[in-house]
């Protein structure tokens, strides 16, 4: 369904008008309208995958990153995740209207803190159109509208996306102005989103560092900043072999397009001699290029001279740095130093080491003894992600449905005046 709005933001207005309905949408009716946007996902894939296709075609020939094809990419199985992440998040409880506080003043006054939704949701993102589902889905559970810029990378995947979708809320009766998007009006579209302060209540940027930087500083809107990945894995003294090794290929290979994949692996000199060479073995089976520093080079083959840059750079590819450092106060001064504060793991056998490494490093996640791939909202149970915030002001980690609410205050009293 096409809007008949001309401009972006004749768009982004009808959003807004369209939030208001939406707001006071039910919980059973937000989730049959999901229901109803699942299944027209799913009847839709056909024109959706032919729509990737060109998009994929595209960007191949202008020169696409192979990580950002990755993500651009969808065929049928991919389509049918899609589908199936919105029938997790109709099926996740209603965050509007939740109790945050209560309490009643001494001269009678109740005062009810509640959840409610922001309004209209922005989003900037590249490549990515299963963030046009994930975000409109949790959009529209949470009471809110929602405009969408994809970028010109998946221009036709997301206009094929975003029809299914509005066509699933007329179908419902809904307004379908809820869902909105100005990849159409390119740069000029994203610049007006950026500068709806007073229209769109948040923006959430999706994508690059630099991507992410220029909606940070350039926005009026208010931002919710999800970062780059610059992800480390520390390996211990103490750290079992088959740990540490499963632990940091899965981190790498199991989808390297993405920003909790590892980056940069620390080994401490104690176990250098014991884990490197596996390690690095492992990985390599794996296609992977390991950037180390001369002990790394020393102890495994194949090892590619890491530079000054690779400790700060995200690959988003079957590349990783490796280092070894003296002790975990080592470790911890490096991480300190290249973190994007997203998510670090540690993989170690001493109490008292994991206990510190939970504690000093600042990142939105920290873990012990796992793969860092488990920094994720639907691996943490909030259904499909908004994205993975690493500010630390309204939300920080994974963000889920709660993370798409603010709040007011209800007062309720019988007469009360103040004295």
């Amino acid at each position: 369904m096409t809007t008949t709005a001309t401009t972006a933001r004749e768009r982004m207005l009808l959003a807004k008008d369209a939030a208001r309905s939406i707001g006071l949408l039910g919980d059973g009716e937000k989730r049959d309208a999901l229901l109803a946007i699942a299944d027209a996902i799913e009847a839709a894939a056909p024109r959706i995958v032919t729509a990737n296709a060109e998009d994929l075609e595209r960007g191949g020939s202008t020169g696409l990153s192979t990580a950002l094809q990755d993500r651009l990419r969808l065929d049928e199985p991919r389509v049918a995740a899609l589908a199936a992440a919105v029938r997790e998040i109709a099926a996740l409880p209603d965050p509007v209207g939740r109790v945050l506080d209560e309490r009643t003043l001494a001269n009678g006054v109740s005062l009810t803190k509640v959840a409610v939704p922001f309004g209209v949701v922005g989003s900037i993102y590249e490549a990515r159109p299963n963030v046009t589902v994930d975000i409109a889905a949790l959009s529209l559970r949470s009471g809110n509208a929602v405009v969408l810029r994809g970028g010109t990378a998946a221009e036709r995947t997301n206009a094929a996306l975003v029809e299914a979708m509005r066509g699933a809320l007329a179908d419902r009766g809904i307004d379908p102005e809820a869902i909105q998007t100005v990849d159409e009006f390119g740069r000029d579209g994203a610049r007006e989103l950026m500068h709806a302060r007073g229209v769109v209540d948040v923006l959430v940027p999706r994508g690059s560092a630099q991507l992410i930087e220029t909606v940070v500083t350039e926005s009026s809107v208010p931002v919710i900043e999800t970062g780059a990945g610059v992800v480390h894995i520390v390996l211990d003294e103490s750290a079992p072999l088959d740990w540490a090794r499963d632990i940091v290929v899965n981190a790498k290979t199991q989808r390297p397009s993405v920003c909790n994949a590892v980056e940069t692996v620390l080994v401490h000199r104690g176990a250098a001699d014991r884990l490197v060479g596996p390690v690095v073995a492992a990985l390599q089976q794996g296609g992977v290029t390991v950037h180390g520093d001369e002990t790394v080079a020393q102890l495994a083959a194949d090892v590619t001279p890491a530079t000054d840059e690779d400790w700060a750079t995200e690959y988003l590819s079957l590349d990783v740095s490796m280092r070894v450092v003296d002790d975990l106060d080592d470790a911890l001064d490096h991480i300190r130093r290249y973190s994007t504060h997203h998510t670090e793991s540690i993989v170690t056998r001493d109490a008292a080491n994991e206990a510190r490494f939970l504690a000093e490093v600042d990142s939105a996640v920290v873990m012990a003894n796992t793969s860092t791939r488990f920094t994720d909202g639907g691996e943490f149970g909030f259904g499909a992600e908004v994205g993975i915030s690493t500010q630390k002001l309204h939300a920080r980690g994974p963000m889920g449905l709660a993370e798409l609410t603010s709040s007011k205050w209800l007062a309720r009293g019988a007469g009360q005046v103040r004295p």
